[in-house]
Formats: structure tokens, C-alpha cells, sequence
């Protein structure tokens, strides 16, 4: 079996950030490597990529990526794309090669809408929650795993987005996560400039209350750059939702060594990726990992407790 220990072999954990109850651990690269594509924003601000409905019918649990540019494009794990029929998150990490289409598999997250706002999707400044984020990654994991395509449990979802919605006292016509940031915006931009990036940071581990939740790491730090904001805004909406339970607790228990070390250990399996690449899939101790992994590199691993 295959093992992460390799992607991660060049990582060091540089100083801790603080901001309430979230703590980020910067994940520090010992060298520099230029991305070889482009993200999702700058390629739909360029005008070289769209993503659209398949059809005019549409379908939930699909989208039509074409990427008319000259590099590939990264599309992030739980990315939010916003109009069409109805907003839809990334179900994992795609690297879409240049002048192709790629069938793209998402999850709804605005459950009261099905309609046209617009014919072509935009793009965001957010992601999936973490909590969320990580049961998606383990519904997306056992649909692979079984030999199906990569689909989320939709149902559960839309009762997540429900929950979080109520625990933070968010209304929403449409029952969208959208709402859920919106009418949270000024909490979460608090964390994101608290937590900007530092100078070769390619990636973090977070910490809710002392209990570590996550990891992201790229294959190169101006790509945290780039997408270290959306992410932040992820960990954000889950440490509000904590704060709106338990209130704020410090974080002696915090352990991201141990939680490196696990994760290095975990036993990956491969599959062919959506797109470029490979799609591996890990499990270990208390742990649960996507990486997509192209040319050697993880051009982008995440990672989750549980």
C-alpha cells in the first residue's frame, strides 16, 4: 500500500496563529515550486474557462467544466459555484486539463432553489464548511470505494446545512449556505486577516477549541496564497458555529506533530483522477485524507480528524 509520508516529506510547521477559538498551524514549504495551472477564479476572471448545467434540464449532482486556456485548472475541494440552477460545492479536488470539457461531480447547497438565475456559474470567496467538507470527503470516498461515481449523500447535506443554519440563527428563503456566510460575514472576515498566510506557506492545519479538525496543503505556497482565504472562511463558519455551543476554550490539547505523523502513516489507495492525475483515498488512526497527486506532487491533500 501506498502511504503519504512522501507528499509530505519537504512540510515543516511554522508559528502558531491565534484568532479566538481557531488556530492555524502554518505548513511551511523547504522549496519553491511554480504552479503549473491556474485556479478557478482567475480562469473564469480570463475568460478561458465557464462551467455551466450539463443540460438544459440540468442535473444536481453534475456540472459541465470547459476549460478553453492554455494550462489546467485547479478546482478546489468544496469550492462554492454560484448561479444557475441552484449553488453547488466541488465534491473533490480537480486538476481540468486545457481545451477540454470535464463532466464535474458537486452537491447542492441551496436546497429551496431549482431555476435559472444565470446561464454560467461564477465563483465565490468560500468553501464547504469543514464539518461539512469532511462527511462529504467520507461519502465521496465510500462511493469510490464501491465502485460508483464520486457522489456526495445529498439528503445529508441539505440536513447539515439545516442544522448549521439553526445553531447560528441564520434565515434563508432558499436554504442556502450562501446565507449562512453572509449573514456571518463580519465573524469570519475577522479570522481570515488574522490568519493571513505567511511568506513560503503552502498549506495549515487548523484547531477548533483545542481539537484539531483539519488540514490543507498545496504543492505550492503561491497557491495557498490564492486560495488560503476560502479556506480560512471554511474553518471560520464551523469555529462560529462551536463558539455559538461551547463559547470559547483554549487549546493546550492541540497536538499538530501527532496529527502529521498519522497522516503520514495513513495507507492511500489510488484511483484515476477526474481530469489529471491520480485520486488517492487514505484512512489511518482517527484519520481521513484526499490528496490529488499529479506528476509526483499532491497538488492539493486535505485532510480531517475522525
Amino acid at each position: 500500500m501506498n502511504h503519504l509520508s512522501e507528499v509530505l516529506k519537504h512540510i515543516v510547521i511554522g508559528d502558531t496563529a491565534v484568532s479566538g477559538c481557531l488556530t492555524m498551524f502554518p505548513l511551511l514549504v523547504d522549496r519553491l515550486l511554480e504552479a503549473s495551472y491556474i485556479v478557478l477564479n482567475e480562469a473564469l476572471a480570463a475568460g478561458t474557462a465557464r462551467v455551466s448545467e450539463v443540460g438544459e434540464a440540468g442535473s444536481v449532482p453534475e456540472l459541465l467544466f470547459r476549460n478553453d486556456g492554455d494550462k489546467p485548472v485547479l478546482l478546489l475541494d468544496g469550492e462554492e459555484l454560484i448561479g444557475a440552477k441552484q449553488n453547488r460545492v466541488l465534491n473533490l479536488s480537480i486538476l481540468a486539463p486545457a481545451h477540454a470539457e470535464t463532466r464535474i461531480p458537486v452537491s447542492c447547497v441551496e436546497a429551496h432553489r431549482w431555476g435559472y438565475r444565470s446561464r454560467h456559474f461564477g465563483s465565490s470567496d468560500r468553501a464547504f464548511y469543514a464539518s461539512g467538507r469532511a462527511a462529504k470527503m467520507a461519502q465521496v470516498s465510500e462511493s469510490l470505494a464501491s465502485g460508483r461515481s464520486r457522489r456526495s449523500d445529498q439528503h445529508a447535506i441539505w440536513d447539515d446545512i439545516a442544522t448549521t443554519s439553526e445553531r447560528l440563527g441564520v434565515r434563508s428563503e432558499t436554504a442556502a449556505m450562501a446565507d449562512i456566510y453572509e449573514q456571518r460575514r463580519a465573524g469570519i472576515d475577522l479570522h481570515v486577516e488574522r490568519l493571513t498566510a505567511r511568506a513560503g506557506q503552502a498549506g495549515a492545519i487548523f484547531a477548533i477549541n483545542g481539537q484539531i479538525v483539519g488540514l490543507d496543503l498545496f504543492d505550492c505556497a503561491t497557491t495557498y496564497a490564492r486560495l488560503g482565504p476560502k479556506l480560512v472562511r471554511s474553518y471560520a463558519l464551523d469555529a462560529l458555529a462551536c463558539e455559538a455551543v461551547n463559547g470559547t476554550i483554549g487549546g493546550s490539547g492541540t497536538d499538530p506533530d501527532g496529527f502529521l505523523r498519522r497522516l503520514r502513516a495513513a495507507e492511500a489507495e489510488r484511483f484515476p483522477a477526474l481530469g489529471l492525475g491520480e485520486d488517492w483515498r487514505a484512512r489511518g488512526d482517527h484519520i481521513q485524507a484526499a490528496a490529488l497527486v499529479h506528476n509526483g506532487s499532491a497538488v492539493h491533500l486535505c485532510a480531517f480528524g475522525g
